[in-house]
């Protein structure tokens, strides 16, 4: 029996209301002896965790490095190397974009290239969303033949593009050399069908022009492609839980992962205040609100250890926000780890915290990796955090005799 089909069988309707607050990225690795979580002030979260059941997860497997999408869909139960859905597609989502079977969709970055063709700046300096819709406007002035295209602005740096035509492949390589000093990768097709052959010439000749059409621009002078993803459905989280949820997330990506599993998505500015706020705006019209706050992963990605550290320490000032509502279960986790020291999303397990009347006591003195390997529930597997979840706010029977 497979894990959804065993939590239908077992759940079960509850009253109680749930938490999720996700920390993207939280996860660190030391400097000076101690990872962002731990050198930053948490004495809220901190005398949480004393009284709830805590440990650490691996969101994928041992070693395997997640990105945001699947690090997400494990934290919402879902087995991530079962329900693949690329990065452009939840772009696309995050946005609004009406999706259709059929579309490919991919995740841009504006890029810094020099004059040479080599990339300086993978995010062309993280520019303000102002600039990235004018230059997807001027994008939108080129012209593919055979095929329809769509840039749209998601946030900074980031834009959703999608192409609309006829035997379209999502099996093509990704432009995004990961590094600068060197090149945009060209598009390659991943196997010898006809439709990926195609798809990779099509996308090679539109980066062609787009390069030209923005050789003259600073400091978003390239684009920069990833997620090649065709749209596929999948369960929804009322489907799979019986849940009434609801998405209080700034950045347009996350809101489109919680459109994809069926969460109501709340529109709200990005910030730790203005998405604790809304969660109390709106406490009682669902059972399951996730709440998402971004820049722990941004300034990990920048390397910015202080800084990372600084929005750890503005969540827990003002953690009292959501203990002041009740809820029935609390959980405090991450997607993924991006220490700052890395710059980058990296394999190591993330901190997780879950509180509810049904917790035992964990015995540690401080919410940081290096204590969490005392906490009451070791080092499990993301997914299996849904389950905990529903157990500990009463919504699942007994299994067997």
């Amino acid at each position: 029996m497979k894990r959804f089909e065993l939590i239908q069988k077992l759940k079960q309707i509850s009253d109680e209301k749930i938490v999720m607050l996700v920390l993207d990225g939280l996860g660190g690795l030391p400097k000076n002896g101690k990872t962002e979580l731990e050198a930053a002030e948490t004495p809220n979260i901190d005398s949480i965790a004393k009284n709830s059941d805590t440990g650490l997860m691996t969101p994928i497997i041992p070693g395997i490095t997640p990105g945001s999408g699947p690090g997400h869909l494990a934290l919402f139960g879902y087995d991530p190397l079962e329900y693949i859905i690329g990065r452009g597609i939840l772009s696309a989502l995050g946005v609004k974009f009406p999706i259709r079977d059929g579309d490919l969709a991919a995740r841009v970055n504006f890029a810094t290239i020099d004059k040479n063709g080599m990339v300086t700046d993978r995010r062309a300096g993280r520019i303000p969303d102002d600039i990235n819709r004018k230059m997807c406007e001027m994008i939108r002035q080129l012209k593919i033949p055979g095929v329809e295209f769509f840039i749209e602005t998601e946030k900074d740096h980031r834009a959703a593009l999608i192409f609309r035509g006829s035997k379209l492949s999502e099996n093509i390589s990704e432009t995004d050399p990961q590094k600068t000093g060197v090149a945009p990768l060209p598009v390659k097709p991943m196997d010898s069908s006809k439709a990926s052959i195609a798809t990779a010439g099509l996308i090679n000749k539109f980066l062609q022009q787009v390069r030209k059409k923005l050789q003259d621009e600073h400091p978003a002078n390239m684009i920069l492609l990833r997620g090649f993803a065709l749209f596929t459905e999948i369960p929804s989280f009322q489907e799979v839980y019986g849940l009434n949820a609801c998405a209080i997330a700034g950045y347009p990506m996350y809101r489109g992962l919680a459109s994809l599993v069926g969460m109501k998505v709340i529109e709200v500015d990005s910030g730790v205040i203005p998405q604790f706020n809304k969660l109390k705006e709106l406490w009682g019209k669902y059972n399951f609100y996730f709440i998402h706050i971004k820049y722990t992963d941004s300034y990990g990605e920048d390397g910015n250890f202080d800084k990372k550290a600084a929005v750890i320490t503005e969540v827990d000032r003002n953690i009292d926000k959501i203990l002041d509502l009740e809820p029935d279960v609390f959980v405090i986790t991450a997607d993924h780890s991006t220490p700052a020291t890395y710059k980058a999303h990296s394999w190591h397990p993330v901190p997780v915290l879950l509180k509810s009347k049904w917790s035992r006591k964990s015995c540690i003195n401080k919410f940081g990796e290096t204590q969490l390997l005392k906490g009451t529930l070791g080092i499990i597997n993301t997914p299996d955090l849904m389950t905990l979840i529903m157990a500990n706010s009463g919504r699942l029977a007994k299994f067997g005799a």
